[in-house]
């Protein structure tokens, strides 16, 4: 075993027993007692199916992790990067073919071990909380989708990503990380209105109550905004959410439907004011910048790691490729990716707090917005004290009883317990 074997082995564990333990953690913090700020507002039965929910996920979780875990290192191991290899180069293929089939099979190889944890995930957990919507047709017609989108786009990137590391030089990783934030951006423009309505509808907000105010909101604060869409979010699942992405006039505002049925229209509002607030704190395209740095650092170090010979020897190769060392160089980028996945939590959960801070000095209702996350808390069953560290490894956004305490500093207001139900 050689240094990068050890490397990456030694960081294949270390993260797994890093996410077991926070596990552990995150579930010895489950309590019987509802925390004071949820009082009239979480029914003890209710709360009691949030700790359930949370506790059977994550024993589902580290199950899954674990299985995937001994796979990975059963066929490292078994040599099965290196007879797959045999079987596609044996097809006598162009080799630029040759190594986008060696990476779809192994996505393909992925996605079939994969399926049964989602089957499970879908049909028997969220259904069992009462959360799943999804119907076989749809969760196969999603699989299909999601699966000739890779190809479509997927296929064309990955294709000029290998001619450019094949025949461009030195240079290579400079044009390849053009290419890809260039793909990247244009995706951010094309999504909102070709590639999610292959999944989900997008009706626009009829006119009435709701729509006057949140124009009227989006007007206040400068906000351009054409309309405000409506997804059937309760195709799918029964929780409940928003969103906004897209850039330029691609941009676009999206309700679920389980949001607008559980909320009243101030409390709407002060969602979309938050949503808003990312826009107006230009959140959305630092994310890209910080996006596109990172994608240039990997390809850097991709053009100086994937000519070393070692890199293929700690995964048993007989002949050495360059769409094999894409694969084994990814592994090797995994413990920077882990630290750099820490960085960007911890920026979301700031740009989160800004959001909402955004959302009561604009729309100037705080409690509204406290209740609006209490209620969307409840119906999503989340987890009201997560462990610091689980949540510091693993949360975009902060825990809500810390969203609560910023809120109400940020408006000077003391705890206000609400007897909503």
């Amino acid at each position: 075993m050689n240094l990068y074997a050890i490397i990456i082995l030694s960081t294949l564990i270390i993260e797994y027993a890093l996410s077991l333990y926070a596990d552990i953690l995150n579930l010895s913090r489950l309590k019987s007692t509802l925390p004071e700020e949820m009082q009239g507002i979480y029914d003890p039965e209710k709360y009691k199916k949030s700790q359930e929910y949370t506790r059977v996920n994550t024993k589902f979780s580290i199950f899954t992790a674990s299985v995937m875990l001994l796979l990975m290192l059963f066929f490292w191991f078994g040599g099965g990067f290196n007879l797959l290899d045999q079987v596609v180069r044996g097809w006598g293929l162009h080799p630029l073919l040759t190594g986008l089939l060696y990476i779809a099979l192994l996505l393909f190889l992925q996605k079939i071990i994969s399926l049964p944890f989602s089957l499970y995930s879908t049909f028997v957990i969220e259904a069992r909380f009462g959360f799943n919507q999804t119907t076989p047709s749809v969760f196969i017609s999603d699989l299909l989708k999601g699966t000739l989108l890779a190809f479509l786009l997927g296929g064309p990137i990955l294709a000029a990503l290998l001619a450019f590391f094949e025949s461009a030089g030195s240079l290579a990783w400079l044009y390849a990380w053009g290419i890809t934030t260039l793909f990247g951006f244009l995706i951010q423009l094309i999504a909102p209105t070709w590639i999610m309505p292959l999944f989900n509808k997008f009706k626009p907000l009829e006119t009435g109550e709701l729509k006057n105010a949140i124009m009227a909101f989006a007007q206040s604060v400068h906000f351009p905004l054409q309309n405000v869409f409506v997804i059937d979010g309760s195709r799918r699942t029964r929780k409940s959410n928003a969103f906004f992405t897209g850039f330029g006039k691609n941009k676009r505002i999206a309700l679920f439907d389980t949001l607008i049925e559980n909320h009243t229209t101030p409390e709407l509002v002060s969602i979309l004011a938050h949503e808003i607030g990312h826009y107006k704190k230009n959140h959305i395209t630092h994310g890209f910048i910080l996006s596109t740095i990172h994608t240039g650092l990997m390809f850097y170090l991709l053009s100086i790691f994937i000519s070393h010979a070692g890199l293929y020897s700690a995964f048993y190769m007989e002949q050495p490729s360059l769409y094999t060392g894409f694969i084994f160089f990814g592994m090797l980028f995994a413990p920077m990716d882990f630290f750099l996945s820490l960085f960007f939590n911890m920026l979301s959960r700031k740009n989160e707090y800004e959001a909402d801070r955004f959302a009561v000095e604009s729309f100037k209702q705080p409690e509204t917005m406290v209740t609006a996350l209490k209620k969307l808390s409840v119906h999503n069953l989340a987890n009201l004290t997560p462990h610091p560290m689980y949540t510091f490894l693993n949360y975009s956004h902060p825990p809500l009883l810390a969203r609560i305490r910023a809120i109400r500093a940020a408006s000077n207001l003391t705890p206000h317990y609400s007897n909503q139900g």
